[in-house]
């Protein structure tokens, strides 16, 4: 059989002729004329692109989904006592790790007296923000943004998503931080003193 392999393979490159010939016996299997297929019409492509324009659209759609749903849970991580959290005063702001050693986070009391946590990694450009007192809010020093210091919201600036805020618990005098909510969630998860 290997010896006829040669000889199969010069017969169907010889020519179109040879390659119709040696493909007749298969015609009733695969009932397509040759010159038939390589003719698209503009109905049968038209039909290609709405079907492959759809089905990207659909997954779009589902991925943008399910990155709004993942935005809105809070990530679980082991709750944390932040130091100094107890001597803090109303219109301060204390920088602590979490919730890992390399993740800087700042904790904000505001005048006021409630507690807010925020990763402290600027949306646009991860530069760290900080407290300013006089303003009642965090500013990124780098390309000028301002984020709300109870909510983490935008409030002017190049950046365009809220600081991901870090889940907090009150407990007595002492705060503890106990998750992560990307993006900032939907409204303001603070405690109260």
């Amino acid at each position: 059989m290997s010896s006829n392999l040669p000889d199969a393979i010069k017969d169907v490159l010889s020519s179109e002729k040879d390659v119709r010939i040696a493909s007749a016996p298969y015609q009733q299997e695969f009932p397509y004329e040759r010159d038939d297929e390589s003719q698209v019409t503009r109905r049968e492509f038209c039909n290609f692109l709405f079907v492959t324009s759809s089905a990207l659209l659909a997954s779009s759609a589902v991925f943008a989904g399910k990155s709004a749903y993942d935005a809105t849970q809070v990530e679980q991580f082991t709750p944390m006592h932040i130091d100094g959290s107890a001597t803090l005063e109303p219109g301060s702001a204390l920088n602590f790790k979490y919730p890992g050693e390399q993740d800087s986070a700042i904790l904000v009391r505001s005048p006021q007296g409630e507690y807010s946590a925020f990763n402290q990694k600027c949306t646009h450009l991860t530069c760290p923000v900080y407290y300013a007192r006089t303003h009642d809010r965090l500013e990124c020093p780098c390309h000028e943004g301002g984020f709300d210091a109870r909510t983490g919201r935008v409030l002017y600036g190049p950046p365009q998503r809220p600081l991901d805020r870090i889940a907090i618990e009150v407990r007595g005098d002492e705060v503890w931080a106990t998750g992560l909510i990307r993006g900032g969630g939907e409204g303001g998860e603070h405690g109260n003193v």
